[in-house]
């Protein structure tokens, strides 16, 4: 395959900087959840709790990558040697974990993304990757959905994308209403699917078809 690579602004990263106040030290961060650790009723200088801000500090580095990467960047190389192929591309159950903005707590899911190539196509694996990019960051499950879908519509520019998120949310499960086991499903539909109902029916029953 042709592989062509377009080099891409990080136009999201560029409007954040504007706003994004300076990260703080890794001890100022242990420090943090020293408090947090206090707050809720237990003694950090405890023989269990010695290590844990720092153990905590470098899960969030972890956890909360998706900050330091860019989707569109991921997204910059595509192949056109295609053979004429334009018929649906989907990638589903794309497995992911991401936090609730709110209350900060897991949100567990997957993602099932498509797109209808017009004339070039992404290698599997960066849709997945974007999926991932996006979710390690503190989210809604709306935002995440639109950020997929319009990320990949932008830098491919195929003639529609279809995103579908299901995920159980630990806001929900843990705290307040305490449900477990419930799910939440959104959809975002760009170009023909959605425009074209009979696309959005294919998207989920294929989605759906085991």
């Amino acid at each position: 395959m042709d592989a062509i690579v377009t080099q891409l602004k990080p136009r999201e990263q560029e409007r954040e900087a504007l706003v994004q106040p300076p990260r703080p030290s890794r001890e100022e961060a242990e420090a943090a959840v020293r408090t947090l650790l206090l707050w809720a009723g237990d003694n950090p200088d405890r023989e269990g709790l010695l290590e844990t801000p720092s153990r905590v500090a470098k899960a969030y580095r972890e956890m909360f990558q998706g900050y330091e990467q860019d989707a569109r960047e991921v997204l910059g190389r595509t192949f056109e040697e295609v053979a004429g192929y334009d018929d649906m591309v989907l990638v589903r159950d794309i497995p992911f974990h991401s936090h609730c903005e709110h209350h900060m707590v897991p949100i567990i899911g997957k993602a099932h993304v498509a797109y209808l190539p017009d004339g070039k196509v992404l290698g599997l694996s960066k849709i997945a990757r974007v999926v991932d990019i996006y979710a390690k960051r503190l989210q809604t499950q709306e935002a995440m959905n639109a950020q997929v879908a319009d990320v990949i519509q932008d830098v491919l520019n195929p003639r529609g994308v279809a995103v579908m998120i299901e995920a159980e949310h630990m806001c929900m499960a843990m705290r307040g209403i305490q449900k477990q086991g419930s799910t939440t499903l959104t959809t975002t539909f760009t170009g023909a699917f959605k425009d074209d109902p009979h696309e959005q029916v294919r998207f989920m029953t294929m989605v759906r078809s085991r």
